[in-house]
Order: structure tokens, then sequence, then C-alpha cells
């Protein structure tokens, strides 16, 4: 088996990760209101997947990495579960029970589906 030099297996999250930073450099420099370079750095980072290049790029550094990577993503979807608890509250009050238990459902088959997904990817060997 060969590796790829590390610039060459990560290239595409450095060198956007690398034109963000100058972006925001720049829009800051220009002037421009920092709403908007936040409102437009979050677009981009969603858009080209720069926030799962830099989880990537953490989870490299041995040891710590994976670690770091995990302290931050169990929060986010912790935060997530609890933000749908308290909307479905509210809308439950508000008398949307059947669209509610509808989304519950779909909610649930989709993480039953991610986590079949995940045990049948480490089962199935990759060649």
């Amino acid at each position: 088996m060969t590796t790829q030099p590390f610039f060459k297996t990560y290239q595409r999250p450095i060198l956007i990760w690398t034109a963000i930073i100058i972006a925001i450099g720049v829009a800051l420099k220009l002037g421009i209101d920092e709403k908007v370079v936040l409102f437009g750095t979050v677009v981009i980072g969603i858009f080209t997947q720069a926030f799962a290049g830099l989880a990537v790029l953490i989870a490299a550094v041995p040891l710590i990495g994976p670690f770091i990577v995990k302290v931050f993503a169990i929060p986010f979807f912790w935060i997530l579960n609890a933000l749908g608890y308290f909307v479905g509250a509210v809308a439950i009050k508000k008398g949307y029970r059947a669209e509610f238990t509808k989304s519950r459902v779909l909610t649930l088959a989709l993480l039953t589906g991610i986590i079949i997904g995940y045990i049948i990817g480490h089962l199935v060997p990759m060649r």
C-alpha cells in the first residue's frame, strides 16, 4: 500500500481554507460589515464542505486529533436534538400533532438508516 504525501492527501481542504482566510482578510480590510463576512463564510463553508475538511485536518493529528473532533461534534448533535424537542413541544401546543408525529417517525427512520449503514460499512471490508 502506497501512501501519499500530506499535502496531496489534504490538498482540497487546505486550499479551501486558505482561500476563505484570504477572502476574510480582504473583506475586513475593505470595510465590509462583519455580519456580512460571517454569513458569507458560513455559506461558503457549508457549500464547499470546508468544515468537514477542517475536521479531517484536525483528526489527522495523531492521538489528540480524533479526540478534539469528538469533543466539538458530540455537543453539536446534542444541541440539534434539544432544539428538535423544543420545536416539537411548540408544534404540539399549536396543534400540529399529526405533522409532528410524521416528522419524528421520519427522523427515527433516518437515524436507523445511518446506524445500519455505519454497521454495514464497518462489516464489509474495503478493497
